[in-house]
């Protein structure tokens, strides 16, 4: 008999993204059975993970780490089952996207920056930005941790995830490859610094293809460096240089439309503004007698 009641929020949205992500593969994973197949069974080991993670955050510190860090630690794997989905589907939504690109900016930015402005130092601080993704993602929450700020911690890590989700999901139902695919590659002196080529590297062994709309990049790291400067302000100063390059390096690097990165922004204030709500409203609830704190809808 599974007690609910010993899960945590970042459970609970783990199964729901898990349960719709499965949807998806029956959905669009048909043409591919064998790869359907694995997709559902890593599904369900994350599923296995999830139903042992209350009993891991009380057997000692390392189960307590586990416990509550197996999300940020399956994030690759989540990513890149988002790409392999959509390789299956072979559907994308880029001309929309590109519509929208025309419309907003009165051209496609993400095509034309790079080509026009190929400056070398402006691309090889932009692309480090880009890079530091995953350091940024790790370090708000990690940073917070180790400073013994667990509930900053484990907010933030319901945080980033709760805004990957929803972002996988959009770019599981509505593909939109990115210009890195739609575009040719520049090449220019902006290209030839290390940091572009590095990039480019990592994307040809990494990237997940119809994840660009909305830019997950951009959602999550302001979400996390904003959880950061909200529990530890030294930490958010740190990141934030870097959150702000990535935004602007995403469509620098042709990596994301100009609306991707705006509609990254855009999720990122809306998730924040649902979590302020939501901390709000849970501090109010354990505020009530016992009586009516049992009745509680957002006892998880």
């Amino acid at each position: 008999m599974i007690d609910w009641k010993k899960f945590a929020p970042i459970d609970v949205a783990t199964l729901l993204y898990v349960t719709v992500a499965t949807a998806a593969v029956f959905r669009f994973g048909g043409a591919d059975r064998w790869g359907a197949s694995w997709l559902l069974a890593a599904n369900l080991l994350v599923v296995g993970v999830v139903l042992l993670a209350p009993r891991a955050r009380v057997a000692g510190p390392v189960g307590h780490f586990v416990g509550n860090w197996y999300s940020i630690m399956m994030v690759t794997g989540l990513y890149a089952e988002v790409g392999v989905l959509n390789l299956d589907f072979g559907h994308h939504h880029d001309f929309a996207i590109q519509h929208l690109e025309q419309v907003v900016f009165g051209s496609q930015i993400s095509y034309r920056w790079i080509r026009e402005m190929p400056n070398p130092a402006l691309s090889w601080v932009l692309h480090s930005c880009y890079l530091s993704y995953f350091a940024i993602l790790i370090s708000a929450p990690l940073g917070l941790w180790l400073s013994r700020r667990r509930d900053g911690a484990r907010l933030t890590i319901f945080a980033i995830m709760a805004t990957l989700y929803f972002c996988y999901i959009v770019n599981l139902f509505y593909p939109v490859a990115g210009p890195r695919y739609a575009f040719p590659h520049a090449h220019n002196a902006a290209t030839d610094v290390w940091p572009a080529r590095a990039t480019q590297w990592l994307l040809n062994q990494a990237d997940s293809w119809g994840a660009a709309f909305p830019s997950s990049h951009v959602a999550a790291s302001i979400v996390a460096t904003l959880c950061a400067l909200r529990f530890w302000r030294p930490l958010g100063l740190v990141l934030a240089p870097l959150t702000i390059g990535l935004a602007f390096g995403v469509v620098y690097g042709q990596f994301h439309y100009g609306v991707d990165a705006l509609t990254g922004i855009v999720v990122a204030a809306a998730m924040l503004t649902s979590l302020n709500r939501w901390v709000w409203w849970e501090r109010a609830v354990e505020m009530q007698p016992a009586a009516d704190l049992r009745s509680s809808p957002l006892r998880l």
